[in-house]
């Protein structure tokens, strides 16, 4: 369980003349479902790849639960990243891609069949658990990605450009005192023309202009 915080978080692009993250003080809930939304060049991804350690944090710091995180490379952060793009491997099935981590790490066949059994209830994905990846729709695709997460039991759970197709239903048929990733931080950075209101059937704040 955790909580994230940005503490005067900044970030300057060599070369740049602002900030692309100017100083942003930021406390995210242990269990809340954050979601970023804004125009383009706002500071939505640098956010969220900052956090992840995928940027260096210029200035200020971040925090994960008590630790101070602005340093450490990304593997030692105990998160989980979800990109646009898939990465499943083609040959393997909707369980096989999402207990892949757990496998590689050497847990327990029963381990892993349970996770993965949790996460596809989860994500509606209980049905197409036999399947491969090509006989997927795109946002079943993600929704496998998104699996391969949770399964992990991070501390954090991110998502870049969720497809809003599947993640809002998801969120809108789940109880507010029983969150869908209970125990994680959930942070998504949305597109700019994301239907924000979709969400709130969680939890959902904007960042101050």
């Amino acid at each position: 369980m955790a909580t994230v915080a940005f503490e005067g978080a900044t970030r300057v692009y060599p070369g740049a003349q602002r900030a692309a993250v100017d100083a942003l003080e930021l406390e995210i809930a242990n269990g809340e479902f954050l979601l970023l939304v804004g125009p383009s060049g706002c500071g939505k991804s640098t956010s969220l790849r900052m956090l992840a350690g995928l940027e260096e944090v210029d200035g200020g710091s971040i925090r994960i639960a008590d630790r101070d995180v602005t340093h450490l490379p990304p593997k030692d952060r105990d998160i989980a990243m979800v990109f646009q793009n898939y990465a499943l491997y083609p040959h393997m099935t909707v369980a096989e891609n999402m207990g892949f981590a757990l496998k590689m790490a050497g847990d327990r066949r029963g381990e892993i069949r349970q996770r993965v059994g949790e996460a596809a209830k989860i994500l509606d994905l209980e049905p197409y658990l036999g399947r491969r990846p090509k006989a997927l729709s795109g946002g079943q695709r993600q929704r496998v990605t998104m699996g391969r997460a949770i399964v992990r039991k991070p501390q954090v759970f991110l998502q870049y450009d969720p497809e809003l197709c599947d993640v809002p239903e998801i969120v809108a048929r789940t109880d507010p005192n029983n969150p869908p990733f209970p125990g994680q931080v959930v942070y998504l950075r949305l597109r700019e023309d994301a239907q924000y209101h979709l969400f709130s059937a969680v939890s959902g704040r904007r960042l101050p202009d």
